[in-house]
């Protein structure tokens, strides 16, 4: 089924593109097909089969802390050689969910050596990483989505929940997901050494502090290793 959706500005002429609203079910070929063909949309995710098409997105709820996690994560990734820091990517999770997170971080290639991308040059697999930044706890990103990146093995997975000025750290452990307590204010990565985030910088919007505790991380002994280990040659 298609439907007929004038674009912005247009009096007359119409364009055939097919129907894609947020509770719309649809298998991962039939999502991909519609969704490729939905250039108007910005953010479209498939998440355990469901369609979810974002809505605006507000200054201090999001754009803000978006923001600073991209950058926190490019100077980690800056310092840290073979890794891919990628904001707002499509990921071919599995066959029920393709979502859009905020930001990941994967190592470049996976164990076996292949390449992250597929021959439509769309992230397929499972990132090591993910962070999404969520309004408030009732937000799928805490339900559907938690448990999607679960079972596909997401290894750490963060959610800076703005409404409660909380960011919630899980590890994958055994299995299932875990949340990992700040310890003194400092949430630290067990799978990226160094990737230290600094929660009431964070919420402060304290960018110095932000990137200081962050530095602190990349001089650590366990960060050198880190580098040791992934860099060409070692």
């Amino acid at each position: 089924m298609t439907t007929l959706l004038a674009p912005p500005g247009s009096s007359s002429t119409a364009t055939l593109r097919p129907a894609l609203e947020s509770g719309d079910r649809y298998s991962r070929a039939e999502f991909e097909r519609r969704s490729l063909a939905r250039v108007d949309l910005q953010k479209v995710e498939l998440i355990e089969g469901v369609v979810y098409v974002a809505s605006a997105v507000r200054v201090n709820s999001h754009s803000l802390p978006d923001g600073y996690v991209h950058g926190w994560l490019i100077v980690y990734a800056a310092q840290t050689p073979g890794l891919l820091f990628l904001p707002n990517t499509t990921v071919r999770l599995d066959d029920t969910n393709v979502p859009q997170p905020d930001a990941l971080l994967a190592f470049e290639r996976t164990p076996d050596g292949k390449r992250r991308t597929d021959a439509n040059d769309i992230f397929a697999g499972t990132p090591e990483l993910i962070v999404e930044i969520s309004a408030s706890s009732a937000s799928y990103d805490l339900h559907d989505k938690k448990q999607a990146y679960e079972r596909n093995g997401v290894r750490e997975y963060v959610v800076v929940i703005v409404e409660q000025q909380r960011v919630a750290w899980f590890e994958l452990i055994a299995g299932r997901y875990q949340e990992q307590s700040a310890v003194e204010g400092i949430h630290r990565s067990r799978q990226f050494p160094g990737l230290w985030l600094d929660v009431a910088a964070l919420f402060d919007n304290d960018l110095p502090r932000l990137f200081a505790t962050l530095q602190r991380g990349l001089a650590t002994p366990e960060h050198a290793a880190f580098v040791a280990r992934r860099s060409p040659g070692q």
